[in-house]
């Protein structure tokens, strides 16, 4: 009998050998002894499934050995501790047990000085003895056991069939020889049976009415089921997901057309030109423009693919495979997306080769680009990503939780997401250049000017260029206010940051520059209010000086269409000119003075161009050539509204227009005031160090030698400067007039540019001999400061030569008169002095301002610097928002109450300059005035006309007075609505018409048009009538579309494309196939296609004043708002995003600011706004269904 077993004791040295160094587990452990039951400590080491005791770490043999295979391990309590303790404890231990899976085996006790060493060495055991593997087999030996008696089950159940087969199969026999034997017998008894009479009538007539009546039921139940079936909830969102998936179809396929028309019409032809001798263009360049465009055609061919195969095998639409194919190639958009703003760069550096230019002409005048630009093409993969995320938000809301689909698409979704957010960034960024390159092309004579990317588009529309006043005298008044004169003056106006364009427009759309149609701004001052006798212009004209260094000066008058077009065309091009003087005088200065360029001193701020946790910034630059805010949180973004060096009118724009979103009105008034009255603690300390930076000298130093940047920077905002002469005091010289050329020819440089010329608005004075001109002939000093030569004809508006000149008579009517000062006794300079030569102005003027200064004055000319920057940029951006967004003082009386109080705060300081208080006094005014509706009718004004009974019948009026008075009504409803309503998609909750009431009410118009139109066809009995009726409305929208009202447009062919009108083929077949050929050219024109771009491009080439279509806006900003938060994950508003909205606002005011010339007539309103002869939809198509009832099928 064997007494012992035998082991490998050579492998097993060798395990515990390598358990102590590379074990699961290793330390001391007190293991209690199973004889005497004293704790031992010993050293441990877990390898695998077996763990070892050594006597110590360094044994070289183990004490024991444990297979822990099938053992559990748990955590013990404490033994109770006697009071004859043999060792006593001197800390607390923590015990565990290892308890074996067989009878026999004492339980191994362990215990551990540490919790968490003690919680260790319970989880790694458990682990070694393979419990969970054990348990696992356990369960699949069950199943298989289980699934083992299953099939023993149905082999029995099979051989219970089987012998049931084998009865039947003998049953059937038995039944089959019956049968024949029946029919022998049958066939014996044949001939009697015939003698019988056959079956009797009425019961055939019983037995066919009991078969149509179980036919009837049957179907009546069928019926109901589906009708029951159609109408659940489950049916519709499976109708809505459907036509989602349809009409993503259909776009994707004109996405891949568009993808073609980009690769073969311009990708693949400029890869053949650049291989040729002469290449227009460089392969590298072809490349940048183009990156990725042609494997992202190829993806898109084999996603449309995909979805038509989908299609194929309806109405099982499964969906997410196809994203799955997708979303591992995100990394080709995200190339194209970075690469995009680099690719308009290039294109509009190309487009200087007048050989590249003329080529890619040729192309885009392929009937196949149907008119479209190629910076059109390259944009359109910037916007398929979000429509993506638009399609599958639009699909999980149709789609079931439990459907086996929506993980797949909510991951897609998540996915594409993340690339949505830099798509936007991009688009918002290239949104500029963009547009400049779409008016470059407008221009029949090209204009270089636009091709330079930092050029920043802020304006554009419609105003009337009025004769010079020579010419003006020749005219009579009778022709001046003549209509044919306003239309031959009529002038297309595109407004820059740098260049005012002046263009006619020709009836094709395209633009013609005027022989002096650009307009550099750095050589224009503007004069707001003329001293004009005509009532034609109420008002409504003002004035651009252009003084050109290598020319003579001339003016351009121009006539705005209502006084707050005006208001808003004046307000932008005096910010352009403030910008653009101050950018210059601020590089003049710093490279000549202190050998510091801008961009240098742009970098030496890194607020201004570096990425910290509040701010991130764009590539792009904006109009100060400051990088554009990409985030930011509140506090940076109200920091740069009120940094004295910058202030680009493209920010202030969109702050304007979109701070509700981030903030509220309270929150920025309480910053002007705050800048306004602590600006020394308000202000960044890095920006007063910049704005007062020394590099060179002393204050004490020599004076013309001091190159200090310190008072070289007053000029930086733009703020008012005063000359104080050495003779007067300092209080006494800082209420000086301070408009201040800043180069040759420069004009005024501060907020208020003066009516005259700038030889009138030189800012000398005429008892200060420090600042006087040199006579005629002589040899310009350093500090002389000379003026430009004076015009031969004065203008009217100039001030006398004489030091006690009055000012030029100003009109109380004017709605804001920030460019204008009053005259004042010692700054009226010889409007007829003449002066001669051309030396530099900025570097005499800064130098006679050094000189000024003593050192006795330098902590107060320091602080009042600082004061007059700031109070003119307080005052400058209240000018804009008081011209600009009057509607938000109108609606909230607090905020109206703070502007007011702060202006009057304003007033009384001491220290005011005189432009600054008349500035001052214009905001109070036009904040007190009552509102200027210009003589515009209200929609309030013609309901209350409409309720009087009608007196006109549809027959009675002419299609023209249909168009006019629809037009006008349209612009009424469409021009008041609040820009406001357009924010955060409040047209699209569920309390929308509280949210949103004006845009509501536009809906609602449109629908009332639309079903008038539909109920006054409906109302004719005879076809030749109701024929004559569309016939009709297709005139009134084809002159809707002539007085470019879109909207009426598409509220006319809407109505005839109802389901009850457009099904009365009898009608339509008497309509005459030129009317039929003219709607579908209508229909072309406001067809939602390809994001409406027909109509995009036809609103693009139209003249304001023009109606279009609302809804085409509305799915552009939600198109936004889905793509894109409001807000990071770390709570920065995105800037971007916000960009990108002002950018649509600003269209849309521009169309709601130009107003018709239409005349009202109440007798054609009255019908338009007659309830009475409205029907609703349910009415119009039983009424249609009478008309012409359904043909029953053949």
């Amino acid at each position: 009998m064997q007494k012992s077993v035998r082991y490998n004791e050579g492998h097993a040295l060798y395990l515990s050998v390598v358990a102590r160094k590379e074990g699961t587990k290793r330390g001391f452990l007190s293991r209690r002894s199973p004889e005497n039951g004293r704790w031992t400590e010993r050293f441990f080491a877990l390898y695998q499934n077996v763990l070892f005791y050594f006597e110590n770490e360094q044994s070289a043999r183990p004490s024991g050995i444990y297979l822990l295979e099938g053992c559990t391990c748990e955590r013990a309590p404490a033994p109770k501790v006697s009071a004859v303790g043999k060792e006593p404890m001197e800390r607390q231990q923590h015990y565990f047990l290892v308890i074996f899976g067989h009878d026999g085996q004492k339980p191994l006790e362990l215990r551990s000085e540490e919790e968490p060493d003690c919680n260790e060495w319970v989880e790694f055991i458990q682990q070694a003895s393979y419990s969970d593997i054990i348990i696992e087999r356990e369960i699949l030996m069950q199943k298989y056991i289980h699934l083992v008696q299953v099939m023993e089950t149905e082999k029995v159940a099979a051989n219970q069939l089987r012998t049931q087969l084998e009865d039947q199969d003998t049953e059937i026999e038995r039944l089959k020889a019956e049968i024949v034997v029946l029919n022998k017998a049958k066939e014996r008894m044949g001939p009697y049976q015939t003698a019988q009479e056959e079956e009797d009538p009425d019961i055939k007539k019983i037995k066919k009415v009991q078969s149509f009546m179980r036919g009837w039921l049957c179907r009546r139940k069928w019926k109901i089921i589906v009708q029951d079936y159609i109408c659940s909830p489950h049916a519709e969102s499976m109708r809505k997901r459907n036509q989602i998936v349809f009409n993503m179809v259909e776009t994707e396929t004109e996405y891949v057309h568009q993808l073609s028309i980009l690769v073969n019409c311009f990708l693949r032809p400029l890869r053949m030109a650049a291989s040729s001798k002469k290449p227009p263009i460089s392969h590298d360049d072809v490349s940048s423009i183009f990156l990725n465009s042609e494997t992202i055609m190829f993806l898109h061919e084999i996603f449309h693919q995909g979805l038509k195969a989908r299609i194929a095998n309806w109405p099982t639409l499964v969906l997410a495979d196809l994203f799955d194919i997708l979303l591992p190639m995100l990394n080709i958009y995200q190339e194209f997306v970075r690469n995009h703003q680099y690719s308009l760069q290039v294109l509009a550096n190309c487009k200087t080769n007048r050989d590249f230019d003329k080529l890619l002409k040729q192309y885009e005048s392929n009937a196949t680009c149907e008119g479209r630009m190629l910076e059109t093409f390259l944009t359109y993969p910037m916007f398929q990503i979000p429509r993506y995320i638009i399609t599958l938000h639009e699909l999980l809301a149709h789609t079931p939780h439990e459907h086996v689909e929506r993980k797949s698409l909510e991951f897609a979704k998540s996915k594409l997401e993340e690339l949505s957010k830099m798509m936007h960034d991009e688009v918002s960024d290239t949104e500029n250049i963009r547009k400049n390159l779409a008016i470059e092309r407008m221009i029949v004579e090209g204009c270089d000017i636009l091709l330079d990317t930092s050029q920043t588009f802020v304006r554009q529309g419609s105003l009337i260029q009025l004769p010079s006043s020579s010419e003006r005298g020749v005219l009579s008044k009778v022709r001046l206010g003549s209509l044919s004169l306003r239309k031959e003056g009529e002038r297309q106006c595109f407004l820059f940051t740098k260049h005012f364009l002046i263009c006619t427009r020709t009836s094709g759309g395209k633009l013609h520059l005027l022989k002096v149609g650009t307009l550099s701004l750095i050589e224009c001052t503007l004069i707001e209010e003329l001293d004009s006798s005509d009532e034609d212009c109420e008002y409504l004209d003002f004035k651009i000086v252009v003084e050109p260094p290598d020319g003579q000066p001339f003016s351009v008058v121009l006539l705005a269409p209502s006084r707050q077009e005006k208001a808003v065309w004046t307000s932008d091009i005096s910010q352009c000119i403030d910008n653009i003087r101050c950018n210059g005088l601020m590089t003049s200065v710093f490279e000549e003075n202190s050998k510091v360029s801008v961009p240098h001193m742009i970098k030496s701020d890194a607020r201004l161009h570096k990425d910290d946790v509040d701010i991130c910034f764009s590539k792009t630059l904006n109009s100060c050539k400051v990088p554009q805010i990409r985030y930011a949180s509140v506090e940076r973004l109200l920091e740069r509204l009120t940094d004295l060096r910058f202030l680009s009118i493209d920010f202030l724009n969109t702050f304007l227009h979109t701070y509700r979103i981030f903030t509220t009105a309270a929150v920025v008034i309480d910053k002007l005031a705050d800048i306004y009255k602590k600006p020394f603690t308000s202000i960044p300390v890095r920006s007063l160090e910049l704005f007062f930076a020394t590099n060179q000298g002393s204050w004490g130093a020599d004076p013309l030698n001091n190159k200090s940047p310190r008072l070289c920077r007053k000029f930086s905002s733009p703020p008012p400067l005063s000359i104080p002469s050495r003779t007067s005091s300092p209080v006494h010289c800082r209420k000086l007039s301070l408009s201040s050329p800043v180069g040759s020819k420069a004009g005024a440089l501060d907020l208020s540019t003066t009516p005259s010329s700038s030889a009138a608005n030189s800012p000398t004075s005429s008892h200060s001999p420090s600042i006087s001109s040199p006579p005629p002939g002589s040899t310009r000093s350093p500090s002389g400061f000379s003026s430009p030569p004076p015009t031969t004809t004065r203008s009217p508006s100039l001030p006398q030569a004489s030091g006690g000149a009055s000012p030029p008579p100003f009109s109380t009517k004017a709605p804001l008169d920030l460019s204008r000062g009053p005259s004042s006794p010692e700054l009226s300079p010889a409007a007829g002095e003449d002066v001669s030569g051309e030396l530099p102005r900025i570097d005499a003027f800064c130098g006679k301002l050094r000189r000024s200064f003593s050192n006795s004055d330098k902590s107060c000319d320091k602080e009042f610097i600082i004061r007059r920057a700031a109070t003119n940029r307080v005052l400058n951006v209240l000018r804009h928002w008081v011209s600009k967004h009057s509607q938000d003082f109108d609606m909230n009386g607090d905020l109206k109450t703070g502007v007011v109080g702060l202006l009057e705060d304003v007033l009384r300081d001491p220290d005011l300059l005189p432009q600054e208080r008349k500035a001052t006094a214009n905001i109070l005014s036009a904040l007190s005035q009552e509102e200027q509706d210009d003589a515009q009718l209200k929609i309030e004004d013609i309901l209350q006309m409409a309720e009087s009974p009608k007196a006109e019948c549809f027959e009675s009026l002419s299609a023209m007075e249909l168009a006019e008075q629809i037009t006008l009504l349209d612009h009424i409803v469409f021009r008041s609505i609040p820009y406001e309503e357009f924010l955060g998609q409040g047209w699209m909750k569920v309390d929308k018409t509280e949210r949103t009431p004006f845009i509501m009410k536009t809906s609602q118009h449109f629908n009332d048009v639309s079903n008038l139109v539909a109920s006054q066809i409906m109302t004719h009995t005879d076809v030749g009538s109701r024929a004559s009726s569309i016939e009709k409305w297709l005139a009134v929208a084809d002159i809707c579309r002539c007085l470019n009202n879109y909207n009426g447009v598409l509220e006319i062919t809407s109505a005839l494309n109802r389901s009850a009108i457009y099904r009365l083929k009898k009608t339509w077949a008497k309509v005459c196939k030129p009317t039929k050929a003219l709607m579908d050219r209508l229909q072309k024109t406001v067809s939602s296609e390809g994001r409406f771009k027909n109509l995009r491009e036809t609103l693009k080439n139209c003249n304001p004043p023009c109606v279009p279509y609302l809804g085409m806006y509305l799915t552009d900003l939600a198109f936004i708002e889905e793509g894109t938060p409001n807000f990071t994950e770390e709570g920065l508003v995105n800037f971007s995003k916000m960009r990108m909205i002002s950018h649509i606002i600003r269209e849309i005011r521009q169309f709601q600011q130009a107003p018709y010339r239409i005349e009202h007539q109440p007798k054609v309103t009255q019908f338009l706004l007659d309830k009475t002869l409205v029907m609703d939809e349910d009415t119009l198509y039983e009424l249609s269904l009478k008309i012409e009832p359904r043909v029953p099928p053949a």
